[in-house]
């Protein structure tokens, strides 16, 4: 079904070891509105949407999965010549101490990522309405850390990630008005 190519979907450099804005980053790794949420949320709902947009949710929820491997390089730049005392001093001792460098699942508070950030109605309209809250959000975040970040390089690969994050609001929001023509010509769900 996939071929994976073996490159990151945009380059992700990094000026200077830095983990506090790591563990911020960690956020969209791991968290609520971060880039598994999503990956999943989307690849699960195909299930239950109409054929029309099963396209759009499995190719959406593959470019996720893409910028969750963004973050993570970004993560493991960021911190890979940090002292362990820098990680602590960063706020991030914590996951030091559990998983060394390891990425893992959490959001930036250190709250193991659930299956309870997810949603499937098996409502076509409401999932997409869903689906663009989640990218809206996940928008925000990316503006929020890159005024947060000091960083030109990992800013150009969030600016990267926050406009793709418009454009899949876009596709979705266009998939509720696809949906919508069908509902109001009787060709219901």
């Amino acid at each position: 079904m996939w071929v994976y190519e073996k490159k990151l979907q945009y380059p992700v450099k990094v000026s200077k070891c830095n983990p506090t804005l790591a563990k911020y980053l960690i956020e969209q790794y791991g968290g609520a509105d971060g880039e598994l949420a999503a990956a999943l949320r989307y690849l699960n709902q195909r299930y239950s949407i109409p054929d029309k947009v099963v396209g759009l949710l499995t190719d959406i929820g593959t470019e996720e999965f893409a910028h969750l491997e963004m973050i993570a390089t970004m993560i493991v730049k960021l911190t890979k010549d940090a002292t362990p005392e820098q990680l602590r001093e960063a706020g991030i001792g914590e996951h030091y101490v559990n998983h060394d460098s390891a990425v893992f699942y959490h959001n930036s508070a250190g709250v193991p990522w659930t299956a309870a950030y997810i949603q499937a109605k098996g409502d076509p309209i409401a999932d997409l309405y869903e689906d663009i809250a989640a990218e809206e959000k996940a928008r925000a975040t990316y503006q929020w850390l890159i005024d947060i970040s000091d960083d030109p390089d990992i800013n150009d690969s969030l600016r990267f990630l926050r406009e793709r994050e418009i454009v899949h609001s876009l596709r979705f929001r266009e998939a509720v008005e696809l949906l919508k023509e069908d509902h109001d010509q009787k060709k219901i769900f």
